[in-house]
């Protein structure tokens, strides 16, 4: 029971869905848990490969054979990683702890926003003070890109949207960071915040978004937050498969049609139905899309850094094709992610979280045959949280209950039964409309 929140009384009515809040407290553990194992194994082959357009080129990408074999060197060290020698899975102990990276910090300081200022809609004015609070001001701050940009500005008094607005981002080094990645890896978590309902779930996360993202960039966040609120609507009659492939034919629905994103979706898609192997369909994304910058994606004209790869677009398309073809496996589509190339530990948090949410916390230790810390040290990126940083999977599983506890009331018009522990979650038809 969260002491912050008045309970209201509310009668269930017949066409609610009813959740148990501890069923998913334990998947909610079971997100944070995979996406940290799928983030830090991902980040064994980040840059790696990016493809030979450019300055820098890493040769040949890699394929499944490379798995469990020695690391290459990413694009700014001449060194292998030095988290694995070989590109494996990376884990940590019982008596271990888990460190924050960018792909898990600003979700949770998304979600202590959310706590903290007893709201389900974060202002502009909130996620500014929350960012100048919990992000350093100065490198080493764990930002790049847009991220990095945006916090430029907030430090210059501008408040998000604005922050996003290419007409004051564009600099002397990019005049796109709001095409760039960041909104991607820090809004998932959004959707698992609105249970069954991809509207509301829009609704919170589309100032954070746009905090860094516009367009195309924006809409793939979009596409991944609807994934994540349709999680807990899946039909558990189905396989992992053919949920996996209901929840993203549904988030499809919110790319135009006449998007980059939308096209890459459906040509990845096209890719897997013709049962070609993974590897041949990002060998044929990077032609695609880099090389031949077809469907309006233009960002080799560009000539930037790396050939612009960490840009939503194409770590979009390569996501796509860890997540068609590991069809729900956790292990298979890691894997697939931390090989695809890019800026791979992204796709691979991105989707360790949603499967470890769908398996929970007991599913997630059987499909790695072990367990694992329970333990997040949020203070390796980030600064100023209670306890030094430290928390654990147990207590960020449970403000997530209080949050959800929170929309479902003010958000959804629905109630919370607390004898039962049972959300009464009002339902609307399914209809994602395309964005604006």
């Amino acid at each position: 029971m969260d002491t912050t929140l008045t309970y209201q009384p509310y009668s269930v009515k017949a066409t609610d869905r009813l959740i148990t809040r501890a069923d998913y407290a334990d998947k909610l553990y079971g997100f944070w848990l995979a996406q940290c194992i799928a983030n830090w194994t991902g980040l064994v082959t980040e840059m790696d490969k990016v493809g030979n357009i450019g300055e820098i080129k890493t040769g040949k990408f890699y394929t499944r054979e490379d798995w469990g074999t020695l690391d290459l060197p990413n694009i700014w060290n001449e060194e292998p990683s030095d988290l694995s020698e070989t590109i494996d899975f990376v884990f940590r102990g019982e008596n271990e702890v888990w460190g924050a990276d960018d792909d898990t910090d600003i979700e949770y300081m998304y979600q202590h926003l959310l706590y903290t200022n007893q709201t389900s809609m974060l202002t502009g004015d909130q996620i500014r003070k929350g960012w100048l609070k919990h992000l350093k001001h100065e490198e080493e701050n764990y930002l790049w890109v847009a991220n990095q940009r945006a916090l430029e500005l907030m430090l210059d008094g501008v408040v998000p949207p604005k922050t996003s607005d290419p007409a004051i981002t564009k600099d002397t080094i990019y005049d796109n960071y709001y095409e760039m990645i960041d909104a991607q890896l820090t809004t998932e978590i959004f959707g698992f915040f609105a249970p069954t309902r991809p509207d509301v779930a829009l609704k919170m996360s589309h100032l954070p978004i746009r905090t860094t993202a516009r367009e195309n960039a924006a809409w793939i966040s979009e596409f991944y937050v609807i994934m994540y609120a349709l999680a807990p609507a899946v039909d558990e009659d189905l396989t992992k498969k053919e949920q996996v492939l209901w929840m993203a034919d549904n988030a499809r629905k919110r790319l135009p049609n006449d998007s980059y994103a939308a096209k890459m979706y459906d040509f990845v898609k096209a890719q897997y139905e013709q049962n070609i192997s993974w590897e041949a369909a990002r060998d044929a994304v990077y032609e695609r899309y880099q090389v031949q910058q077809e469907d309006g994606y233009n960002i080799t004209s560009k000539a930037i850094f790396c050939n612009g790869c960490f840009v939503g677009g194409i770590n979009f398309a390569a996501s796509i094709v860890s997540l068609l073809y590991g069809e729900g496996n956790l292990k298979e589509t890691i894997k697939i992610g931390t090989l695809s190339g890019w800026d791979s530990d992204n796709p691979t948090a991105t989707w360790g979280g949603l499967l470890g949410f769908m398996h929970g916390k007991e599913g997630v230790e059987k499909a790695f045959g072990q367990k694992f810390s329970n333990q997040f040290n949020i203070h390796r990126t980030r600064v100023n949280f209670p306890k030094d940083g430290l928390d654990t999977f147990e207590h960020m599983s449970k403000i997530g209950i209080y949050i959800i506890d929170r929309v479902v009331q003010e958000e959804m018009g629905g109630g919370i039964d607390l004898a039962k522990d049972v959300w009464c979650i009002p339902q609307k038809a399914l209809e994602i409309e395309p964005a604006l």
